[in-house]
């Protein structure tokens, strides 16, 4: 499968990881996809697209520090990879040009 051709909810995914940056994993991504998307998620298919992601080199991970909110608990942080900017950025350019391709709409009332 060619990068550029990603699941919608991969896309999705990856695109919110390239937004948060440093602060990009699983419930900040579940929050901003709802914040900027109006959808809910389930944790767990995040988690299943960040590893999917990261098997394919999009995204890398590490663990952060432990926080006392989470009960001394470290989070794995998500970052995109060079290879992930460059599949968004074709991604993009392949959604604009099919864009410019359809005509205009007349809208009749």
């Amino acid at each position: 499968m060619a990068l550029d051709q990603l699941g919608y909810f991969e896309e999705q995914v990856l695109t919110i990881v390239a937004i948060l940056k440093d602060g990009a994993y699983g419930n900040a991504i579940v929050e901003e996809i709802k914040t900027q998307l109006d959808r809910t998620v389930n944790l767990s298919s995040v988690h299943v697209t960040l590893y999917r992601l990261e098997d394919k080199g999009l995204v890398k991970s590490h663990m952060g520090g432990a926080t006392q909110e989470r009960g001394g608990r470290r989070k794995r942080i998500f970052t995109i990879t060079n290879a992930g900017l460059a599949t968004i950025s074709i991604m993009k350019e392949s959604r604009e040009s099919l864009w410019k391709l359809i005509p205009q709409l007349r809208m009749s009332f």
